[in-house]
């Protein structure tokens, strides 16, 4: 069978970025199993692997617009420090879920002032141009119900 929409696809995959360095992979562990055309993967990965089939060994490097997005500035803010209230210790690199418009948003913290907390809602990928290396480890056809509900179930997907 090969990759197209509405099939549970199972990978193997190692990312790098631009720089060759390791930023993610799944060896040593299960699989990636995702629902294609779901928008469970980044598109530039998923549109990379339509036709492939089992067996299949590709590297796809994505760009940032096809990945997680350019880095948006307006969504790097100061906040007041009150905003942060019973937390003690606040240091960059730690992340919150702040309440946005458009619902909950993780926020990663980037610079820490006496009065002023810097937030970067930008996804830690954004802007990056992303190197996977994948092999296709299994393709078939998705439930009714994990079409149903958007994403992949039982093993290397989501349990109910």
């Amino acid at each position: 069978m090969q990759i197209a929409a509405n099939a549970v696809v199972s990978i193997h995959y190692t990312l790098t970025n631009s720089a060759g360095e390791q930023l993610d992979s799944s060896q040593g562990q299960e699989p990636l199993a995702y629902l294609h055309g779901a928008n469970n993967i980044i598109p530039g990965l998923e549109n990379a692997l339509v036709g492939k089939g089992e067996g299949d060994k590709l590297s796809v490097t994505v760009e940032p617009t096809e990945g997680y997005g350019e880095v948006r500035d307006e969504l790097v803010q100061d906040v007041d420090r009150s905003n942060f209230e019973g937390i003690d210790v606040i240091e960059p690199g730690m992340q919150f879920m702040a309440q946005t418009p458009w619902g909950q948003q993780p926020v990663t913290v980037v610079k820490v002032q006496d009065e002023t907390v810097t937030l970067d809602g930008n996804h830690p990928l954004a802007g990056q141009t992303l190197n996977f290396d994948v092999e296709v480890v299994n393709v078939r056809e998705a439930t009714e119900e994990e079409l149903s509900h958007g994403h992949v179930h039982g093993e290397g997907g989501h349990e109910h």
